[in-house]
């Protein structure tokens, strides 16, 4: 299992093409959300995934919403419960902090999916909120070094 990272331009047309087909198996036919996911801002991202045979089994995007900030999207993984979700946020959140200069971290979590990121030094930052009828909660990586 290979951990890719990379500019939206770095892509493969086959990387971006699993990477959609997880995003949309994920968010689309596993959670019922019906969003528009091309939302502008992969160009701008740095896209972090777990590839498997070819195939993406764990994904995220991190991206600037200012100077100081990078907020970490579309977190997924395709095979629950094995680890590869930690792992791919543990190596990326490296990458990040590496190549995105920021001060802050953040992500908007799903509810349910709070103690996964709590686990891996984030804290919650606000209020829940409600996001495509899904409960969310604003969290920040806890210790930027």
């Amino acid at each position: 299992m290979n951990l890719k990272i990379k500019f939206f331009d770095e892509l493969t047309t086959r990387e971006l093409y699993e990477i959609v087909r997880a995003r949309t198996e994920i968010f689309l036919m596993e959670q019922g959300i019906i969003c528009r996911d091309f939302d502008g801002l992969d160009y701008d991202s740095l896209h972090c995934f777990l590839e498997q045979d070819g195939k993406v089994i764990a994904y995220l995007r991190a991206h600037h919403t200012d100077k100081d900030t990078v907020k970490i999207g579309r977190v997924l993984s395709i095979t629950h419960g094995l680890g590869h979700g930690a792992r791919l946020l543990r190596e990326s959140l490296a990458e990040v902090k590496k190549r995105m200069e920021c001060k802050n971290i953040t992500v908007n979590a799903q509810k349910h999916a709070q103690g996964f990121y709590e686990k891996l030094g984030f804290v919650v930052i606000g209020a829940e909120f409600l996001e495509e009828n899904i409960v969310h909660v604003p969290m920040r990586l806890d210790k930027l070094k």
